[in-house]
């Protein structure tokens, strides 16, 4: 059983660079200050908002390139991605998601309505979610198999499919939720969004600059025998450079399956990691065979980063960034 767990959370990491994540037992859901500042808007103003929007205020393309036709009115909308659906609810929009997929059900997050129908993101019942008239079904790349998108069939019936693939930087991410709001006629909130979710991430970049001696980070995402982290091309390794840090696995690319004796080899400083499916990762790490002799294990420097925030490409992984600036340089980053 922990095998599966463990490929499982690897794999829809590497799918989404944890557009997604592992919803089961994730960690905190504390909102930020975007999430705050949304849940002020009252219901009736997104709605109107969403609703008002001209179509030559919208976007005539998806975030994959595919054309798309926006209607002039948007009252229901169907959230197959949590990164997705958070962003949605930032925006002021949360009560016009009338369907979600199973992992942001599982994740439970603030502003998204309880009890909605839930569908399986990769193998969704197309005919139940048709049957919902959802004006709009954002999804993202994790919906795509083998270059299939697993919700044609509804574009097939005339449902507006908009796609919005998992990016893996912080520019893109931005690029997303300026896009998302587009969409719903939330332009300001969104440009809001961005602007303070850039603001906090230049103040950790200033810090971060004046670093001289940095030290190295390992970031496991799913937990021996199975390790996963990633090197460079996902936004976490940039959220590590950032902070003034190097990532032991930054010559490689993407999302990775990591054999145990290349990270001892490494010897990284500090060991962060976001896994939640058992009990006590860190004490894990730290009793982990062959690895005392880690600089990391030695100095007792193993640090959890929330699972969610972590994993979701969205806003709030400015939360994440302080989390992991504060694990590495607890002093530098003490006001922060």
């Amino acid at each position: 059983m922990k095998k599966w767990i463990a490929l499982l959370t690897a794999g829809a990491l590497a799918l989404s660079l944890a557009a997604c994540g592992t919803p089961a037992g994730s960690g905190t859901s504390s909102a930020a200050a975007s999430s705050e500042t949304a849940s002020e808007v009252p219901s009736e103003a997104a709605s109107e908002t969403a609703s008002e929007a001209t179509p030559a205020e919208k976007p005539a393309e998806d975030r994959s390139g595919a054309p798309i036709s926006l209607p002039d009115e948007i009252d229901s909308i169907a959230v197959m991605a949590p990164s997705i659906a958070e962003t949605v609810v930032d925006l002021g929009c949360g009560d016009l998601i009338t369907a979600i997929d199973t992992q942001t059900e599982a994740y439970a997050l603030e502003g998204v309505p309880a009890g909605l129908p839930a569908f399986d993101m990769q193998a969704p019942d197309t005919e139940a979610l048709a049957a919902l008239e959802p004006d709009v079904v954002f999804v993202s790349g994790v919906s795509v198999i083998e270059g299939e998108n697993m919700f044609q069939p509804l574009v097939d019936m005339g449902v507006c499919i908009v796609s919005i693939p998992t990016s893996s930087s912080i520019a893109a991410v931005e690029e997303d939720i300026t896009f998302l709001a587009a969409c719903l006629g939330r332009a300001e909130e969104g440009q809001q969004i961005v602007s303070d979710m850039q603001a906090e991430i230049d103040a950790i970049a200033a810090i971060g600059e004046t670093v001289t001696d940095r030290k190295t980070v390992y970031f496991e995402i799913s937990a021996a025998p199975y390790c996963y982290s990633f090197g460079e091309g996902v936004f976490l390794n940039e959220m590590i450079d950032l902070i003034g840090a190097e990532n032991v696995l930054a010559g490689q690319e993407g999302w990775l399956s990591v054999e145990e004796e290349s990270v001892v080899s490494a010897n990284p400083d500090v060991i962060l990691t976001n896994v939640n499916y058992i009990e006590d990762p860190v004490g894990e790490i730290l009793a982990r065979p062959g690895w005392e002799g880690v600089t990391a294990v030695q100095n007792g420097d193993v640090c959890t980063i929330d699972n969610k925030t972590s994993s979701l490409p969205n806003e709030n992984i400015v939360q994440a960034l302080k989390e992991m600036a504060k694990a590495v340089y607890p002093d530098l980053y003490e006001g922060v």
